[in-house]
């Protein structure tokens, strides 16, 4: 079904404001975090093993995605996966046990892990359809909610009881997800969903080589950016001796970052390949992370002030770093010839959660048994990495990629004019 602009106009504006919704949603209580390690009475070891293994609710929401996404279509398993990711990190607060709190953790992950490959290939599908690239504008959508949820998180904790805040903020995203889903791309308009698509049963273990690079691109590009979700308030905190509401501004700033980065993705991809951009990105990236956490450490005995306008600083140069990383390799996602969007997204999506659930029970073991500062040279090597895949990614792009070889199609769909 071919669109009309006025229509891919509603789209790209439901899409945007879902992606800010599901931020601040999915991050609100990324600043609590030391709260909820002390309600729920662990130390760094076993906080990463939950946030690990918790990982396992994730694995099996991306084994039945597809499954969803084809039986009800993307916009409905946004809009209901949303809200029940939502009703989970409500109860957080709540929690004081930590075998409830893994439960919990397991199930929010395992609803984000279905929104996050129906909203992506809602994306992607819209992106073919104008036949340019407009992944940064959704992806910058969901970094202004990153921020603005941190934000507002670190003015909340100065008053708000943390039980409560994991209700306000859940519920009004709730409500928002209802209200702004009935502009998402419907089955017809997208591809996926519609009975009419015919999908490619290809085995998992067959799938393309290019499925392999672009998982592994992915884990190593998005492993810094959820390292700094998990553990930045942490070091902050207890590295750098800050308070809660000054722990959370070093996130603050690299979510800024991602921000101006994401925004800019459109206008730099004009002259550059996204995936050329993404290589850049990934080394300069990496090396701004180890510098940051180097001179926190080493400034925070002299000057605390100083430490924190350092680590914020630096954390701008990760935020720009990490900014084309997801959105590079989740566009390559379109173009893996075989498989559709949903299924691509989703197998690159399956191993790239095997590898962070490793990922972050060592992070955890590192922070236990090393401190974080030597932990965080994890996500600055995986970071590095990324820049290097990216770099594989554009070679490969130059040659093959082109809207019109992804087959089957996203959705067999076009702009047209009203």
């Amino acid at each position: 079904m071919a669109l009309t602009a006025a229509r891919a106009k509603s789209a790209q504006t439901a899409l945007i404001t879902i992606f800010f919704i599901q931020a601040i949603v999915g991050l609100t209580y990324i600043p609590r975090i030391p709260e909820l390690i002390k309600n729920i009475n662990v130390d760094f070891a076993t906080w990463g093993l939950i946030v690990g293994v918790s990982g396992m609710g994730a694995l099996l929401g991306l084994l039945v995605t597809n499954r969803l996404i084809s039986k009800y279509g993307t916009r409905q398993v946004v809009i209901f996966g949303g809200a029940f990711q939502s009703l989970f990190i409500g109860t957080f607060g709540l929690i004081h046990d930590p075998i409830l709190f893994f439960i919990a953790s397991a199930a929010m992950n395992f609803a984000g892990a279905t929104v996050n490959i129906a909203l992506n290939s809602q994306t992607v599908a819209l992106q073919k359809a104008l036949n340019k690239v407009v992944i940064g504008r959704f992806h910058g959508a969901w970094s202004i909610g990153a921020a603005t949820s941190t934000a507002l998180s670190a003015v909340l904790v100065t008053f708000m009881p943390l039980w409560a805040h994991m209700i306000l903020i859940p519920g009004i995203g709730i409500a928002s997800l209802f209200y702004f889903g009935r502009g998402l791309l419907l089955s017809s308009e997208d591809g996926h969903g519609d009975k009419r698509t015919v999908v490619n049963k290809i085995p998992f273990f067959k799938s393309p080589p290019q499925v392999w690079l672009l998982a592994a691109g992915l884990f190593t590009g998005v492993f810094a950016e959820l390292a700094l979700m998990d553990w930045s308030s942490v070091f902050a905190e207890k590295e750098l001796g800050l308070s809660l509401g000054l722990a959370a501004i070093p996130f603050t700033a690299f979510s800024a970052a991602m921000i101006l980065g994401r925004l800019a993705i459109g206008r730099l991809t004009v002259k550059r390949h996204l995936s050329e951009l993404a290589r850049i990105a990934g080394i300069f990236g990496s090396l701004s992370l180890v510098s940051a956490v180097v001179l926190g450490s080493m400034l925070k005995d002299t000057d605390e002030t100083l430490a924190l306008v350092v680590v914020s600083v630096l954390f701008v140069g990760v935020g720009l770093g990490c900014a084309p990383m997801v959105p590079s390799f989740f566009s390559a996602a379109g173009y893996v010839k075989g498989l559709n969007t949903a299924q691509a997204l989703a197998r690159m999506s399956l191993v790239n959660q095997l590898l962070i659930m490793a990922a972050k029970i060592a992070m955890g073991g590192l922070a236990q048994g090393v401190g974080l500062t030597i932990a965080f040279l994890l996500p600055t090597l995986t970071l590095f990495i990324a820049g290097v895949l990216a770099g594989f990614v554009a070679k490969r792009a130059k040659h093959h990629e082109a809207v019109t070889n992804a087959f089957p199609p996203t959705g067999a769909m076009g702009i047209i004019a009203e």
